[in-house]
């Protein structure tokens, strides 16, 4: 069994310092997306520490050396060299500048640590999804969001127990969220301007077409409003949907089941009395085509089923064996019809 990857573990890593067994499991864990975020904060926590004195005198660091080094841990080079540590009188961040750009944190690290240099307050860190692909991302304090298909999250951590962990969200997603002992409010902006603030719970957010949607599957939320409408406390298999173009107008009430919600993290498409325009909406926001419904009277038609999500092709066979459709399709568009 590879040994436990934790923030020390990192830091040893970085510095070179892990015994062989350790380093091994480290680079794997470096290589996992849903590791980038967590690794980002484990090095903030870590930018203005000090640094261990080296034997070498106090000078301006070889950051292409840091670097270099780095890649070689990562095996972006074919031969393994020690990892060279400044004297305490560097900036801390730079340090770890070089730490961030090495692995699946090569994109980001760089120019994100050198921010932290001019400004202290953590930027927020974005992930996304494209078409036909779904992600779980883990948050430091433990939470766990899972993007549905084209999809973005931002997250910036709390600075302290009495600020919240905040999240914008465009798209879908499902989130569980780890509650703390500090009672730190976790709280998703979304562009409809609906807010939900949260404990500890799971829940969906749909924000698409301009339209949000809230389902929450167990605990307790609270969702405010940009346009200062009194909040709403929702229930365990409660769902509150607003459109733009009729803010006053919002839906709270249950629904029979909140399966329909929250299936296609587990790779399934659960209908349930889902008419043929709603599905047409949910193939384009999952995959990116167009779909054109041949007959407009089919629009309405409901159907209830499950069948599982993967490859655009499987899926279309199995409503069209499930659900007695004719479906055709023509490069990036698909033609249903009775």
């Amino acid at each position: 069994m590879s040994p436990p990857v934790d923030q020390a573990a990192l830091n040893r890593y970085v510095r070179g310092q892990s015994p062989a067994a350790e380093a091994a499991a480290v680079r794997e864990w470096l290589v996992q997306p849903e590791n980038q975020l967590l690794a980002q904060y484990w090095m903030q926590a870590q930018w203005d520490q000090p640094v261990n004195v080296a034997t070498i005198p106090a000078r301006e660091p070889d950051y292409n050396q840091l670097l270099s080094s780095l890649h070689q841990q990562l095996g972006f080079d074919s031969t393994e060299a020690d990892t060279v540590v400044e004297a305490s009188t560097t900036p801390r961040w730079r340090y770890w500048a070089a730490a961030a750009s090495a692995g699946v944190l090569l994109a980001a690290g760089s120019l994100w640590w050198q921010q932290q240099h001019a400004q202290p307050a953590a930027a927020p860190l974005a992930f996304a999804t494209p078409y036909a692909q779904t992600r779980l991302i883990q948050l430091p304090d433990g939470s766990e969001v899972t993007l549905n298909s084209h999809s973005t999250l931002r997250y910036a951590p709390g600075k302290s127990a009495d600020q919240p962990r905040e999240v914008w969200l465009d798209g879908e997603a499902y989130f569980s969220v780890q509650h703390l002992p500090s009672n730190q409010p976790f709280v998703v902006h979304t562009t409809a301007g609906v807010n939900v603030e949260v404990l500890g719970t799971k829940f969906t957010i749909y924000r698409r077409h301009a339209e949000a949607k809230v389902v929450l599957l167990s605990g307790k939320v609270r969702l405010t409003f940009a346009d200062k409408r009194p909040a709403v406390i929702m229930k365990p298999g409660e769902l509150v949907a607003t459109v733009d173009s009729l803010p006053q107008q919002l839906v709270h009430k249950p629904v029979p089941t909140t399966q329909p919600y929250a299936s296609w993290k587990d790779d399934k498409l659960v209908l349930d009395e889902t008419t043929i325009a709603e599905l047409a909406t949910r193939l384009h926001d999952t995959y990116g085509v167009d779909v054109v419904v041949k007959d407009p009277a089919l629009n309405e038609r409901r159907i209830t089923g499950t069948v599982p999500i993967g490859a655009l092709n499987v899926l279309l066979q199995a409503l069209q064996e499930t659900f007695k459709l004719k479906i055709e399709r023509q490069q990036n568009q698909i033609i249903l019809s009775d």
